[in-house]
């Protein structure tokens, strides 16, 4: 490998980063709750309590947005009313509120996670005011909390899309809902996740997220890998989307097969976090009106029918420990519409499926511990 096979691979990610970074999707800020008002002590008059600092969630709210409506980052509360003659009881300090995106985790300095946002007007408190001065403080107000917090954002879905750059999860995404993702023949078009909908004539909504393509090394940041990958922890489902023909970075990275992409993105996803795996799982075969591709399929089908027969070709270090079993596997093609309906149908049909597990396991859970109360009683 020269220098000219370094630099291409070098441009690529920089490019990745350079374009990724105008999509924020943590940011670390100071919080601090308002100090109390000062008591009276002649007449025994309490201060106000210090404002809180509370972190909201909005339905249109972005985290670029906020950085950038609050360049400093710094969150602070108003201070409570000072007792006196006219009101011995003094007001609370205004509530400071931090708008934030849907599907906000947030944490302390520590690591520590505070709370999670998952829905419109979630709020957390992350910073407590400080009390008035009273009798037991001698008449002295308190100061608020101080906290660094983490806003971290993890796409909501119901399905995530997974595979390798170039696979062509935006051509998809814009088939199967009304989302229009930046679509382009060169791999990292997609720089952020986006987010569709597939609509059903019954007026069922599945949401679905297309992340950046992943690369081999994923899991140990390459690419920003733990930037993409950690959106598919919110995910319900997994729609992992190869392409047919294979895939290959540059020149100067080995040429992968459909079947050896579907055993490293496996691999990818357990060394990141090992219950993406236990997710369910759909496989979309793409580009199935390239020249060759039935031939092709049918060997993917095979291969992927007895894996242990295929495995020899791998380094053990590409191995998963456990291979993803497909609850469906739907050929298509996203340019000439192939396949795209019979894919809505198998989202729809495995979906439904969780729900009712989710249901049965949830009215199992339930009964039981009706039977605990009943037994204690």
């Amino acid at each position: 490998m020269d220098a000219s096979d370094h630099k291409t691979i070098y441009n690529f990610i920089f490019i990745l980063c350079a374009l990724y970074g105008n999509f924020i999707d943590n940011l670390r800020l100071f919080t601090k709750g308002g100090s109390g008002g000062m008591g009276y002590p002649r007449l025994g008059g309490e201060g106000g309590r210090g404002g809180d600092v509370w972190v909201v969630a909005h339905k249109n709210m972005t985290l670029k947005q906020l950085k950038n409506k609050y360049p400093q980052k710094r969150f602070v509360a108003g201070v409570g009313a000072n007792s006196r003659v006219s009101a011995l009881k003094g007001s609370k300090g205004k509530d400071c509120e931090i708008p934030v995106p849907v599907g906000i985790s947030v944490t302390d300095e520590n690591g520590k996670v505070i709370g999670e946002l998952n829905k419109e007007e979630d709020r957390i408190l992350v910073a407590k005011g400080g009390l008035g001065g009273k009798l037991h403080t001698n008449f002295l107000p308190l100061k608020g909390q101080k906290q660094i917090i983490h806003l971290d954002l993890k796409v909501i879905a119901d399905v995530g899309l997974v595979g390798f750059p170039n696979a062509g999860k935006s051509s998809l995404l814009s088939r199967v809902s009304h989302a229009t993702p930046m679509i382009a023949d060169y791999a990292f078009t997609t720089l952020k996740p986006e987010l569709g909908k597939i609509m059903y004539n019954d007026f069922k909504q599945i949401s679905v997220a297309d992340l950046p393509g992943l690369i081999e090394g994923a899991h140990m940041n390459k690419g920003m890998g733990h930037k993409f990958l950690k959106h598919l922890e919110r995910t319900r489902q997994l729609l992992f989307v190869v392409d047919i023909s294979g895939f290959r970075l540059s020149s100067v990275t080995p040429y992968r097969t459909a079947f050896e992409t579907i055993i490293l993105l496996t691999k990818e996803l357990e060394l990141y976090k090992e219950e993406l795996k236990t997710k369910p799982a759909l496989l979309a075969v793409n580009k199935m009106d390239l020249p060759g591709a039935p031939v092709k399929l049918e060997q993917l089908m095979e291969q992927l029918r007895h894996p242990a027969d295929f495995l020899h070709l791998f380094e053990k270090s590409m191995l998963p420990e456990k291979a993803v079993e497909f609850q469906h596997i739907i050929p298509i093609s996203a340019v000439t519409g192939e396949g795209i309906e019979e894919l809505k149908s198998c989202v729809r049909k495995s979906l439904d499926e969780q729900d009712s597990k989710d249901n049965n396991a949830y009215h199992r859970k339930q009964l039981l511990n009706l039977q605990i109360s009943n037994a204690v009683s």
